[in-house]
């Protein structure tokens, strides 16, 4: 008989790239630099999306579909398990090991598509991607435990 436990939330994978717009390649480490992002990646910078997140869920759904997809496939830097991403509401934070992430974007909107779209038939990112700001530094492996907190009453900060 199971508990109904609902499965714990993970980081899965943390990948990065020197451009935008194309996959990112899976590290088995990274570092979150406060109000900055993922070192090495190129969406790093002084912005709201410093840190994208998609759900290994979300990416399963594409290989169903027969495509050839992995951890980074769709420009994220983060993958994750267990948590259902496009439910958190702006401002929800995230714990990570020390880092700390604030939800600042659902989806987003694609105005060209981009070389994922062509390397990969799709990209979910729009649809099933957030985005998140560091508001606190810290080292990022696979296998790390994530807390959800609301940002109203959290206790990380």
């Amino acid at each position: 008989m199971t508990t109904g436990k609902p499965p714990e939330a993970q980081l899965t994978s943390v990948n990065i790239s020197d451009k935008t717009g194309v996959p990112k390649t899976p590290i088995p480490r990274g570092f979150c630099r406060f109000d900055f992002g993922l070192e090495g990646d190129a969406h790093a910078g002084p912005w709201h999306r410093q840190v994208s997140l998609l759900a290994e869920e979300s990416i399963a759904k594409m290989r169903a579909l027969g495509l050839e997809v992995g951890p980074g496939s769709f420009g994220e830097n983060l993958d994750t398990r267990g948590i259902d991403l496009v439910a958190l509401p702006i401002g929800t934070r995230l714990a990570v090991g020390e880092a700390v992430l604030e939800v600042t974007q659902i989806g987003k909107e694609c105005h060209d598509r981009c070389a994922i779209y062509y390397q990969a038939g799709d990209c979910i990112m729009p649809r099933e991607g957030i985005f998140t700001k560091v508001l606190r530094a810290g080292l990022l492996e696979p296998g790390m435990s994530i807390a959800i907190e609301n940002a109203e009453d959290s206790s990380i900060g």
